[in-house]
């Protein structure tokens, strides 16, 4: 086991947006690796693809310390099964507060070497939400200024 301070960042990130890349790009000097997880609940289609999602944000952190995992698991096990001691969630609002530390109190207890980190969301980034996102694209609707990334192909 190594001393790097790896960082978890979990969701369903579909699709990964501004406002996730931006957390990232903010987390990165507080720790030395960021995994980036796609949990995949068996009970929701997805609407990007997974696999073209992973590639998207791989090519989004090209040259830093990020690498993309799928998982189904729960988030405290695939952090440990990863070496992640931290939890990192950004934070655009008190209901997000709310439901993030009901689950980081889950998480800790599953896992109790485990500590989330909160990253306030950036103000101009705050509106952006992936279900926004998707429904844009849904009906016909230009996203190219959400997204950290081209969705050509998709």
């Amino acid at each position: 086991m190594t001393n790097n301070k790896i960082a978890f960042f979990p969701g369903s990130f579909d699709p990964f947006t501004k406002g996730h890349q931006d957390i990232v790009m903010r987390a990165l000097p507080l720790f030395d690796e960021i995994v980036i997880g796609i949990g995949q609940n068996s009970n929701k289609a997805r609407y990007f693809s997974l696999d073209k999602m992973i590639g998207y944000i791989e090519q989004t952190f090209i040259g830093k310390p990020v690498r993309v995992v799928a998982y189904q698991d729960l988030t405290a096990n695939v952090a440990k099964e990863v070496g992640a001691k931290f939890i990192i969630r950004g934070l655009r609002n008190t209901t997000d507060f709310e439901y993030e530390n009901s689950i980081s109190q889950v998480n800790r207890h599953i896992n109790p070497a485990l500590e989330t980190v909160f990253l306030i969301t950036s103000p101009h980034l705050a509106p952006i939400s992936s279900t926004i996102i998707r429904d844009l694209h849904r009906y016909g609707s230009k996203v190219d200024d959400y997204l950290p990334y081209d969705l050509n192909g998709i």
